[in-house]
């Protein structure tokens, strides 16, 4: 269980960093400025995630040290997850469809990795 906790960890902590590309052209390029028209809040949406993907990729290799790093991701994804759903439900009911994949998507990293937070009895074990 150890293993797959800390592969599973270091996935979704690669996925995040991973987000530093669109970071970098949202910025680099004016993106968030000309073509979303003025929407501000995605680069800071996702330097919130690149910084959480660095922290779970050094939760990765001792996992019962940062357990709380992990049982914070996991809350995020869940809370981001259900804020989605509520904009999509909005959208839907004043007409605008919106793609509600990433609502799943969130919502299943949630449930994954809040398994994968190692219980207080175990971090005080391996202490």
């Amino acid at each position: 269980m150890k293993r797959i906790r800390q592969i599973i960890v270091a996935l979704l902590g690669l996925f995040y960093v991973g987000l530093l590309y669109p970071l970098y052209t949202d910025l680099w390029h004016s993106k968030w400025l000309i073509e979303m028209h003025n929407e501000e809040c995605e680069p800071m949406f996702l330097t919130f995630f690149v910084t959480l993907g660095v922290f779970l990729l050094l939760a990765a290799r001792k996992p019962m040290q940062y357990r709380l790093v992990i049982a914070f991701a996991a809350w995020h994804s869940l809370a981001h997850s259900a804020t989605m759903l509520i904009q999509t439900v909005e959208a839907y009911r004043h007409g605008t469809p919106r793609d509600y994949r990433d609502v799943i998507l969130f919502g299943m990293i949630g449930i994954v990795v809040l398994l994968m937070v190692p219980s207080k009895e175990e971090a005080v074990a391996i202490a």
